[in-house]
């Protein structure tokens, strides 16, 4: 189908000038019929976290707070947008606003895990409504699609696997209907969001935006997604951290899923697969500066990268396990703690091993890690240590790995010919 699939993050939607940029960016195309995945805005998925841990724990005074300065900084950003107080945006939104009110007055009902997909999935619904009442000021074939309409998956809350079949027989009867009219078309709809079998809300883990849009474009088998970010492409670093930084103009899908994997902040790790199996391309441009290239990322067979790529994950753990009998770390071993790890959804970032001892590092959750250890000491001594670093640096070399761990403590360090890891306090 010859659709292009744009996403938008939350930067790009912070503001109502953001969202105006987004409608200039569509005019760069006209003609064209366009599927756009949209974020929350700004930081509006963190301050739906706050909210949510207070609701889990009764708090209402600071539940209350929090619930009022989320919306008053939608409603900022819509009154910047739609100076006419009688527009329809503003009733819709106070509906959905007031669905949320609802559903935090009830107690939690189900685990952290599922409430979480109930209440910060909020977040892209509020985005989704206004940018759609925005663009379609001047463009009568713009329409929203709720995609828990359109993408399903398991009931694995924070982390849903997709019903591929289901999902792609969807996309047929609801978007292909939609844009096989005569008229060129723009359909809207939320990132990160799904439904489960009985309906209820699921996510497809943090940052799941970028997943959504490469889940469509599969399903609609286009020919390319393009990933609108602030930065000019795909970076050898973040350059928040990291001065220099030098941007990739191209790069395999295998060499994409690497830095996905590792933590590269650019790229939603499940994001490359399903593109890499319909040989679709996958565009990182900037939406400061649309009209400069970006990087490609597709099926390159031949081509090499010189450049380091530093990848920064910050408020990690370090977890050491040895059998209390002292007996060496076997098979066995490793299955019980890998059954643990995946009860209490634990992504190792890097692991190691010796004769007794086995190390982890992992994000340190706050609702994950202290279940998780409870368990862990019942058949193994314990240790850790937390507020770490995990640095990854692919296609180092020695000046590389001096330039990160200059006056800094190493706790784990693991080569391969490609990648080197770096845990360090």
């Amino acid at each position: 189908m010859n659709v292009k699939v744009f996403k938008f993050g939350g930067a790009s939607v912070n503001s109502a000038a953001g969202v105006r940029n987004v409608a200039s960016i569509l005019d760069l195309y006209p003609g064209r019929s366009v599927m756009i995945v949209v974020s929350a805005m700004g930081k509006t998925t963190n301050a739906l976290e706050v909210l949510l841990r207070h609701y889990m724990v009764h708090d209402a005074v600071s539940m209350v707070d929090q619930f009022h300065a989320i919306k008053d900084y939608h409603l900022e950003i819509t009154y910047a947008l739609f100076e006419d107080r009688d527009h329809p945006v503003y009733a819709e939104l106070d509906s959905l606003f007031e669905r949320l009110r609802e559903y935090l007055k009830s107690a939690p009902a189900g685990s952290y895990d599922e409430e979480y997909d109930q209440v910060v999935s909020f977040g892209e619904l509020f985005s989704t409504l206004i940018v759609t009442h925005f663009l379609s000021i001047g463009r009568p074939y713009c329409k929203l699609f709720d995609a828990r309409q359109i993408i399903r998956t398991d009931a694995t809350f924070r982390d849903a696997k997709v019903d591929w079949s289901r999902t792609q027989l969807q996309v047929q009867r609801i978007l292909f209907t939609w844009f096989q009219e005569a008229k060129p078309r723009i359909a809207v709809t939320q990132g990160f969001i799904a439904a489960e079998p009985g309906g209820k809300t699921t996510t497809l883990g943090r940052e799941g935006s970028d997943y959504t849009a490469a889940i469509l474009a599969y399903a609609m088998r286009t020919k390319e997604v393009t990933i609108w970010k602030d930065v000019p492409g795909v970076l050898n670093a973040d350059p928040k951290w990291f001065p220099e930084t030098v941007r990739l103009d191209k790069l395999s899908f295998r060499e994409a899923i690497e830095l996905a994997y590792f933590g590269a902040g650019i790229i939603h790790p499940k994001t490359i697969k399903p593109l890499e199996n319909a040989d679709i391309k996958l565009l990182v441009k900037s939406f400061l500066d649309p009209a400069a290239e970006g990087t490609a990322i597709s099926s390159l067979r031949e081509w090499s990268i010189t450049t380091p790529v530093y990848i920064r994950k910050t408020d990690q753990v370090l977890i050491s396990l040895s059998p209390r009998d002292f007996s060496f770390i076997v098979e066995e071993n490793l299955g019980q703690i890998f059954t643990l790890l995946a009860k209490h959804q634990v992504r190792v970032n890097v692991m190691q091993n010796s004769a007794i001892t086995f190390s982890i590092c992992v994000d340190n959750d706050p609702m994950k890690i202290p279940a998780l250890l409870p368990e862990l000491k019942k058949a193994y001594e314990v240790r850790y240590n937390d507020g770490l670093t995990l640095y990854t640096i692919r296609h180092y070399d020695t000046a590389a790995i001096e330039r990160i761990t200059r006056d800094k403590t190493i706790l784990l360090e693991q080569r391969s010919r490609g990648t080197v890891h770096l845990v360090v306090s």
